[in-house]
């Protein structure tokens, strides 16, 4: 079951976010707009000029991501599919026009600011594709078999039910669906105290999978082709600045953390057709 206190804190952190977007001209980064939680090496250069070029500045601004999901795999015109976690509309945007009128995008967010200003987004860029709709990732509402994509950026390693949210984009997804995210993931063991510390920096409330953990948690919920490839690495210079004013000695975490956390592609795919059941009763094989 999911965390409700670290519900209740993402929804805070993001609502106040999306406020502050409309005011600021800063770019937001995923622990608020130059907070310096959270830096460059994280949320820069993820979209090319010409993929935001004519998107509304709102949904530029308000971009937290870790990656960029719509370039992980070839979206084709007619399919549906799915943003969890949409924020301010950036990944939704850019898929609408991949998918074309034919096609339908929905982003799934929980707090009603982020909804608000990608609403807004949406109404700029006159995307006529697109629905956005209020809920959590643990418990999407969709009906089962109902959307060809999954995407979603560096926002599953903010949920305290991971095996739900797998098991949610599961149930969704079209048999042969594909599953294509940005994530943090962390690359072998970090003590409990330094990972926090470094959790703080990457997302604020994050709580990074292992990578083994990821593929073991996607197979669980039945998916295939389990693929994890880590693009963005961190050494402990990426965040000297944010740990030093956390009192954390960065010189001698820094064999601890060096290439432990990075921001990783994860792709995988539900199976074209499920297999039957064994028959397991009396009569069922009569």
């Amino acid at each position: 079951m999911a965390d409700t206190n670290v519900q209740t804190a993402v929804r805070e952190k993001y609502g106040a976010i999306a406020t502050s977007v409309k005011t600021s001209k800063d770019k937001a980064g995923c622990c608020g707009p130059t907070s310096g939680g959270c830096g460059d090496p994280i949320t820069s250069n993820l979209y090319s000029d010409a993929e935001t070029g004519d998107l509304p500045a709102g949904a530029v601004t308000a971009s937290l991501g870790c990656g960029n999901p719509t370039a992980l795999l070839q979206l084709e015109p007619g399919q549906t599919v799915l943003d969890l976690g949409s924020g301010g509309g950036i990944d939704v945007l850019l898929s609408a026009k991949r998918v074309g009128p034919t096609g339908k995008v929905y982003g799934l967010d929980m707090t009603d600011e982020m909804l608000a200003l990608a609403r807004e987004n949406q109404q700029k860029a006159g995307a006529t594709n697109v629905e956005f709709l209020k809920g959590t990732i643990e418990a999407i509402p969709l009906p089962d078999n109902s959307v060809d994509v999954i995407i979603s950026n560096c926002v599953i390693n903010l949920s305290s039910d991971k095996d739900a949210v797998l098991r949610e984009a599961f149930r969704v997804l079209k048999p042969g669906g594909r599953f294509a995210v940005s994530d943090v993931i962390v690359r072998g063991d970090v003590p409990a105290d330094i990972r926090r510390s470094m959790e703080l920096w990457v997302g604020c409330i994050a709580g990074a999978l292992r990578d083994d953990e990821y593929t073991t948690k996607l197979q669980a919920a039945g998916f295939t082709n389990v693929d994890l490839d880590p693009w963005r690495v961190y050494q402990v210079e990426d965040a000297r600045a944010f740990l030093t004013d956390s009192g954390v000695d960065v010189d001698r975490m820094a064999p601890e953390v060096d290439g432990r956390f990075a921001s990783a592609f994860i792709r995988a795919q539900k199976p074209e057709a499920l297999e039957a059941k064994t028959c397991c009763g009396p009569e069922c094989c009569a």
